[in-house]
């Protein structure tokens, strides 16, 4: 069957993450095309700054390089600049002649350097930065003269005239507002920065207009509205950025300031989408990392025909990237726009955190000097949280990061670029063994984008290194009064020694009553036979509404509804689905008795709302749930995934039943797992097709196993199982 045409214009960084999330999602949806105007692969436009201070090279801020495209069948067609859109005949034209025809479309031409029209400006020596190509030039001009001058006194200027320092060259920044950064800081915390920056050798010129550059045949320096000049060899324009929608404007697609886009990233033409820095939504064109991460992932899901929330807007934050600088700026900061709840100065620290309200709500937040809970912060202000839990924070230790870390929920986003959560974080350090900022980043992206979450991500390393096994940051409590180790620390030693019984177990690790307990010897038990991988018959039954049956482990109910979708009927048959997923498990038990319930539609009441998992059929396709609980307490069941085929949703259910399997302590119910690892690190987990198809290699090899053992007694007694209930 030939596959839709979908062809991206621009192959930077919010197109690419929007590729990156069509291939996860559904790998086989499209034939991709990408045109971009560089002559190379996509890269972190935002570690720019981190390349012209040295500390990165060109080929360490590639994010995708030729190998991804391929391997994922992207036909890239780099340094090669579309012109044109032809919409009735539903082509892109580029510079060069060549046409390619699209069924789908995205515009994500990103934006260019904004150049003032000065008097002068055109002249050699001056220059943007934006690109790899201005990086080099800057580079190249700094080996022939001394004296530079920025224009910008913002986040880009400040970056790029710590480079210029690096370069070994004098810097100027000449800014027009009386103080640095002022759409992000206040005066405070500004003058805080300008001191730093100072000892740091940079020079400022506050409250100047540029009226002219100077020179002849090229730039010499600047002259300003009051009659002062400034030498320098060379000018670095900083002063923002201007959306690349000469396209569009070209092609009869709407724009304003930028591409006009709806909720879904839809342009005003069919099947044309526009996002990033090109896109206007409501009014407002963004210009980093974070929202054009959440445009990206919205429109991968509404072109991959999956449900998705609209995109409603983001709140954009900020950090600058600047040896021996902490800021984070977020919300609304200025006085005429919120109300200051929380102020904080230490002179002696060099620390300052203001958080702003509106109606007793966050509203905005600035801190300099340690921006450790920026990310604490930033989710609170996401969710409109009361400023009241203001005032239930302790005093902040030396280390503000541990405390940040400590403070957060799982579910709070540690790395907001990606999206990723504190509960993904742990995971990827207790299950995967990340020991380093480095193998969290590789594993789950979290600090791959921007690089401000970098200190909270090392701090969640310390805290889980620091509590043991378990990773919480908090001792252990022991399983019972037989010993003094807790579930984490004798997973760890059931994984780390090779026990052939719970009695070898506890001689071997010092129990303090020699024949234990039920409920200790059962842990043991399903540790040791875990890790050995054959397990006894856990007796599974597929149960209907009309059996009670209640036998241990996972019980599976199923319906038998049928459904219709557009009109048409269609027969679901979840009686099938049921089995499958009974099967599954056959002769593979589970930490505590859980429940599954397979319904064919919303009027086949199975109980999919308040059972360990939960398969429902919808219009859209299948949705999972998991941490219902029918009993006391009783606990609702959370959406984990929408929209999935069939096969995929089955696949998806074994994958988090193994993962459970594996990860849960005995006798911790699916809810009270999913608290403990977070409601995002599930989604995540079970999202991703690698880490999803590694929990079912696991459940293959373990269910070849528990066929070839069938007919063993179970290890562990009824009467146990029900002492951990």
């Amino acid at each position: 069957m030939e596959k839709n045409k979908l062809v991206v214009i621009g192959n930077g960084m919010a197109g690419i993450k929007c590729v990156e999330e069509i291939v996860r999602l559904s790998p086989d949806a499209y034939e991709i095309t990408v045109f971009g105007s560089e002559p190379r692969p996509n890269y972190n436009r935002i570690l720019l700054s981190k390349v012209l201070q040295g500390s990165a090279s060109n080929g360490e801020i590639i994010l995708n390089d030729w190998s991804w495209y391929e391997e994922n069948g992207i036909r890239l067609h780099a340094g090669e600049t579309v012109e044109r859109i032809l919409v009735s005949e539903r082509r892109v034209r580029t510079e060069s002649g060549m046409t390619v025809p699209y069924d789908r479309l995205i515009v994500a031409t990103g934006s260019t350097a904004f150049i003032p029209p000065i008097p002068g400006i055109d002249k050699p020596g001056v220059t943007g930065f934006r690109t790899i190509d201005d990086c080099d030039a800057i580079k190249e001009a700094a080996k022939r003269g001394t004296k530079a001058a920025v224009i910008g006194g913002g986040l880009l200027g400040l970056e790029a005239a710590r480079g210029l320092l690096n370069l070994g060259m004098q810097v100027d920044v000449v800014h027009n507002a009386s103080y640095l950064m002022n759409r992000q800081l206040d005066r405070v915390s500004a003058e805080m920065l300008r001191k730093e920056l100072e000892s740091q050798g940079m020079r400022f010129l506050l409250g100047k207009q540029t009226v002219k550059v100077a020179g002849r045949k090229k730039a010499e320096g600047l002259l300003f509205s009051d009659g002062t000049k400034l030498a320098a060899d060379l000018i670095v324009v900083a002063v923002g950025i201007r959306p690349n929608v000469a396209v569009a404007e070209k092609s009869g697609i709407a724009t304003h300031r930028a591409i006009v886009v709806n909720d879904y990233l839809q342009t005003n033409v069919q099947d044309v989408y526009a996002v990033g820095e090109c896109a206007e939504h409501r009014g407002i064109v963004y210009g980093l990392v974070s929202p054009l991460y959440e445009q990206g992932k919205v429109l991968a899901r509404t072109l991959c025909g999956l449900p998705t929330e609209p995109y409603a807007g983001s709140i954009p934050f900020a950090q600058l990237k600047v040896s021996g600088v902490e800021m984070f700026s977020a919300g609304l900061i200025g006085e005429q726009e919120a109300e200051t709840a929380y102020q904080a100065y230490d002179g002696v620290r060099g620390t300052y955190r203001k958080v702003t309200s509106i109606g007793g709500k966050v509203a905005g937040a600035i801190l300099y000097g340690d921006a450790s809970d920026g990310p604490r912060l930033l989710d609170l202000l996401k969710r409109g949280a009361s400023v009241s839990v203001l005032s239930q924070e302790k005093p902040a230790e030396a280390d503000g990061s541990l405390e940040a870390a400590q403070a957060m929920p799982d579910s709070g986003a540690v790395c907001a670029c990606n999206g990723v959560s504190k509960g993904a974080i742990l995971c990827s350090i207790r299950e995967d063994g990340a020991k380093t900022v480095e193998q969290v980043r590789d594993k789950t992206k979290a600090s791959g984008s921007c690089g401000g979450c970098r200190p909270l991500v090392a701090a969640l390393i310390r805290l889980a290194e620091a509590a043991g096994p378990g990773g919480g940051g908090t001792p252990e409590p022991a399983v019972c009064g037989c010993a003094d180790m807790g579930h984490a620390a004798i997973k760890e030693a059931v994984r780390a020694e090779t026990f052939d019984s719970a009695e070898e177990a506890m001689a071997a690790l010092g129990w303090k009553r020699p024949s234990g307990c039920p409920t200790c010897r059962g842990a043991l038990r399903y540790y040791i036979e875990l890790e050995k991988a054959a397990f006894a018959p856990a007796g599974l039954s597929s149960v209907t509404r009309a059996n009670g049956d209640r036998s241990p482990g996972l019980r599976v109910r199923t319906g038998s509804a049928r459904a219709s979708a557009s009109g048409e009927a269609f027969v679901l048959t979840p009686p099938e689905l049921g089995s499958e997923l009974e099967a599954s498990f056959q002769g593979l038990r589970l930490p505590a008795p859980a429940e599954a319930a397979v319904s064919g539609g919303a009027n086949d009441p199975v109980g999919h709302l308040v059972s360990a998992f939960g398969l429902l059929s919808a219009p859209a396709g299948w949705e999972l749930y998991g941490g219902g609980h029918a009993e006391h307490p009783v606990k609702p069941a959370q959406l984990v995934a929408a929209g999935l085929p069939e096969a995929l949703a089955l696949d998806m259910a074994v994958a988090c039943v193994q993962w459970y399997r594996h990860t849960a302590f005995y006798g911790e119910a699916v809810w009270e797992w999913i608290d403990r690892v977070g409601l995002s690190a599930v989604r995540e987990r079970l999202l991703d097709p690698e880490t999803r198809e590694e929990w079912l290699d696991s459940w293959r090899a373990e269910r070849t196993g528990a066929m070839r053992s069938a007919g063993a007694d179970e290890s562990v007694t009824h009467a146990e199982e029900a002492a951990v209930r």
